[in-house]
């Protein structure tokens, strides 16, 4: 027999009333204000442990409910306080954007409506939505019209579905049901040395294999060396195998350096090679005016990886590709199977994200690019974003001004990458000898590793690292609405007075 007084039990925790629902949404709201509004007060950093953080939460599995209110206190109490602010105007490592009041209300939102994005029969408006906000993006890179994309996870997933479609387009047409066995020339994938992992990542997950990724070297601005890439490819061709692609970078990851787009594009037409641009990270510096002369060419792409959760400052997860060619991505990832057959629609409602992607379940990623373009708008955005690229090049001012730090890579984006030089390594690099040269310059990667490690405890601020030519290099990236000059004078001032500190104890 049913027990109504359970199941009426039942319904009240999973399906609250409205009342209740507006208290617990009253009280997030009031937390994530609070939280937002002190962000800048707080370390970046927290000074804790696996152990410690493992300790303050009750591990047992919950058999019984708890208050709602208990919950926020264990987010204030032990998420809040035990997490990277990843939205503190100092956080500069990684590729990190802050996200934004707006979007993770989007967010709430999304999962409210829980809309999966698989085809427009799924979620008529939320598809109409995505579709929208994917024009919105062409329009802001200068893409083709006519293009075909959707929102995936992040740049990874981007490049992977690029490198798909590529392989799809330039391979014989066999090896998409017959395999990578079924080629008898082996394929191959050109891009810098600089580029982002993802790529060789996606070549062997997809059978071509990581070590046909020819990794072609760099200038001494970072760029890809293009007689070198046309070397490369002519040697392949030479050799038997099948070029296929070419990868090139809108913002590397390390140094921010941008691929020159007119010349690769060129000679990706003269190979009849597939041209993917990555640009995860400086994608939508587009938006930024003086950024703009980098994006000439981008309409000749075939494919472009872009991450709406790096400089849209959107809370993850939120990658877009976008496919010149829809056919050629149709091509790749359309599978017929009659749990999905689209019955009794036009072609506009026919419409299928699957055929385009990797993904069946897609969670509404749009809404809040929608929310964000529309409630703060493409100027703002603009102006934030010139705004960070401002913030870099006055660091990479202060830092050739000093006298205690050196740049070891040229500013383009809003990435920098320098090291701390005081004058006990100063001195004797000037006056070394080849060899002995190399031993000083070990002892200055060393020490620019514990200052980087005593910088991150600290909590005031942030960086990353990277290594450039061999050497061991500070890195940080601008990528914050927060962020102001002020910041990167406390920068220097944080990195001086923890290198005070660490050479009393070295």
């Amino acid at each position: 027999m049913i027990n109504d007084s359970k199941n009426l039990s039942l319904a009240h925790l999973l399906d609250p009333s409205p009342e209740q629902i507006r208290s617990w949404a009253n009280a997030a709201v009031e937390l994530m204000a609070e939280y937002l509004g002190t962000i800048r007060d707080r370390p970046v950093y927290p000074h804790t442990s696996s152990r410690k953080i493992r300790e303050r939460l009750d591990s047992s599995l919950p058999e019984e409910p708890v208050n709602f209110n208990e919950l926020l206190d264990t987010f204030r109490g032990s998420l809040i306080e035990l997490s990277r602010h990843n939205g503190h105007p100092r956080m500069f490592g990684y590729v990190q954007a802050p996200g934004t009041a707006i979007a993770g209300l989007a967010d709430l939102l999304a999962s409210t409506l829980n809309a999966n994005l698989t085809a427009w029969r799924s979620a008529p408006a939320a598809v109409e939505i995505e579709r929208l906000t994917i024009d919105w993006i062409k329009q802001i890179i200068g893409f083709d019209r006519n293009a075909a994309g959707l929102f995936v996870s992040g740049g990874s997933m981007a490049n992977m579905a690029a490198l798909a479609a590529a392989r799809r387009a330039k391979a014989p047409p066999q090896i998409q049901n017959k395999g990578a066995q079924s080629c008898a020339k082996t394929l191959r994938v050109y891009a810098s040395g600089e580029t982002h992992h993802s790529v060789a990542k996606a070549a062997a997950l997809l059978g071509i294999g990581r070590d046909n990724v020819r990794l072609i070297a760099v200038d001494e601005r970072y760029k890809i060396n293009l007689d070198e890439l046309v070397a490369a490819i002519q040697e392949d061709g030479t050799a038997g195998h099948l070029p296929i692609c070419v990868v090139a970078n809108a913002g590397t990851v390390a140094t921010g350096a941008f691929d020159p787009l007119t010349q690769i594009s060129k000679i990706a037409r003269r190979f009849n090679l597939w041209f993917h641009v990555d640009g995860a990270y400086g994608g939508f510096g587009a938006l930024a005016p003086s950024a703009c002369p980098l994006f000439t060419s981008i309409e000749e792409a075939d494919s472009v990886a872009l991450d709406p959760h790096k400089w849209l400052y959107l809370p993850v997860d939120c990658g877009c590709i976008l496919y010149s060619d829809p056919e050629a991505a149709r091509a790749t990832f359309a599978h017929e199977a009659e749990y999905t057959r689209v019955i009794g629609q036009e072609a506009d409602e026919a419409f299928a994200f699957w055929d385009y992607g990797p993904e069946l379940s897609r969670r509404f990623r749009a809404l809040k690019v929608w929310m964000l373009l529309k409630g703060v708008g493409v100027r703002a955005l603009s102006e934030a974003i010139e705004k960070d690229l401002e913030c870099a090049s006055y660091f990479e001012k202060l830092v050739k001004e000093s006298d205690d730090f050196e740049m070891l890579a040229p500013v383009e984006l809003s990435i920098f990458c320098f090291r701390h030089l005081p004058a006990r390594f100063k001195g004797p690099l000037d006056t070394a000898s080849p060899s002995g040269r190399g031993t000083i310059e070990e002892q200055l990667d060393a020490h620019n590793e514990r200052l980087l490690l005593a910088l991150q405890r600290d909590g005031s601020s942030y960086l990353s690292n990277a290594r450039l030519r061999g050497r061991f290099s500070l890195r940080g990236c601008v990528m914050n609405y927060r962020t102001t000059p002020h910041d990167m004078d406390v920068l220097l001032d944080d990195l001086r007075r923890v290198a005070t500190c660490l050479e009393i104890t070295e």
